[in-house]
């Protein structure tokens, strides 16, 4: 991690910043040691079955063709023994290596899936909308749409768990002003509210109120089944190889073709981010990678050279819009949240609420 598009980061005497100490002490939260976490991962299994008994599913697992939530569905159906359905959230941008994995790994696994796909022309008003604020958390209308997509699916079928592929190991460090908003119904609507032109009448979204009611009402648990094991990055995608046939795509979430373009592109270009840094961070501090191998990879290029153009004129015509516009997006100033209307401070709360569920073990995400 270093000062670059990340105006808040601070560095002690030691040269060690604030997210490495922020990692440890959330460290502390999320990770239980290693001889609780069978005995804890047990009996979130028990009554995950105990809930599902004499439903055709006990539990709802999203699924993305990606490493983590791939390894999820194989350690669920698998390991656990658990009766998934899985979900997905089709926002028009699937790679087709992607859905190659999830119908061919699924396949394997005998597991149910549900699709939702998005309508476009509403979804690409909203992606436009967030390209048009400039703020640098261009993927929160498909995490918030993922996430209301779960809590529905899990509301129709009468589920109370949903087992998510995050996990704090690979995933614990994360700038607020690079990727703030994934429940902050207020923050995208104001986005949306100010450069959109569409009616959002089908986008899957929640407010604050509803996700405490599908927590707290319907007491709906998203459990993180990697924060209770030795989960490590590298072993997962060996066995899903091995035993799944699954593919590897090049890049943290790049089963996506925005992702990809987004983090690959707009990101570095733009903002000066590469999130290649906070994701190596984070293995650095879970003990799966080294500092020198973390660096050697930053050496790398953060895109598939010769590909710039090609995809850039496909982003451009995909989403309609002309060569200007796309030249006006990526020259306008840098914001970010805060520039906008946001309910930061009630997010702040329902986060230390949160952790203070985890610490009580009432709360498994």
């Amino acid at each position: 991690m270093d000062t670059i598009g990340n105006p808040e980061i601070t560095f002690d005497e030691q040269g060690i910043c604030n997210y490495c100490y922020e990692y440890r002490e959330k460290e502390k939260i999320r990770i239980l040691p290693t001889p609780e976490q069978k005995k804890t991962l047990s009996t979130i299994v028990s009554k995950i079955k105990a809930a599902g008994e004499g439903k055709q599913y006990d539990c709802i697992i999203g699924v993305s063709g990606g490493v983590d939530s791939t390894f999820t569905a194989y350690y669920v159906k698998k390991k656990l023994g658990l009766r998934p359905l899985a979900v997905h959230f089709d926002n028009g941008w699937n790679s087709e290596l992607a859905v190659h994995n999830i119908q061919k790994v699924l396949d394997i696994l005998e597991i149910d899936l549900y699709t939702y796909v998005v309508n476009w022309d509403e979804f690409k008003d909203l992606q436009l909308s967030f390209l048009k604020a400039s703020t640098p958390d261009g993927e929160i209308p498909t995490d918030h749409a993922i996430l209301a997509t779960l809590y529905r699916v899990a509301g129709k079928y009468g589920i109370k768990y949903i087992i998510s592929g995050n996990n704090f190991k690979t995933e614990g460090i994360m700038p607020r002003l690079w990727a703030y908003g994934h429940i902050d119904w207020k923050y995208i609507r104001s986005i949306h509210k100010q450069f959109g032109h569409k009616q959002l009448k089908t986008f899957p979204h929640f407010t604050l109120l509803k996700f405490l009611w599908y927590t707290m009402i319907k007491r709906v648990r998203m459990v993180s089944v990697l924060n209770y094991m030795d989960y490590d990055k590298d072993e997962a995608m060996s066995v899903l190889t091995e035993k799944l046939n699954w593919q590897y795509y090049g890049g943290k979430h790049y089963e996506s073709n925005y992702t990809k373009f987004y983090q690959g592109i707009v990101l570095p270009q733009k903002f000066k981010i590469d999130k290649r840094k906070l994701h190596l961070s984070a293995l650095i501090l879970s003990g799966q990678i080294s500092r020198s191998k973390a660096l050697d990879e930053l050496k790398k290029p953060i895109y598939p050279l010769g590909k710039v153009g090609e995809d850039t004129e496909y982003l451009i015509k995909k989403f309609g819009i002309d060569k200007e516009l796309y030249e006006e997006i990526m020259t306008a100033q840098p914001l970010s949240f805060l520039n906008y209307p946001n309910s930061y401070g009630l997010h702040l709360r329902l986060r230390a609420f949160l952790n203070t569920l985890r610490r009580k073990k009432l709360y498994y995400s």
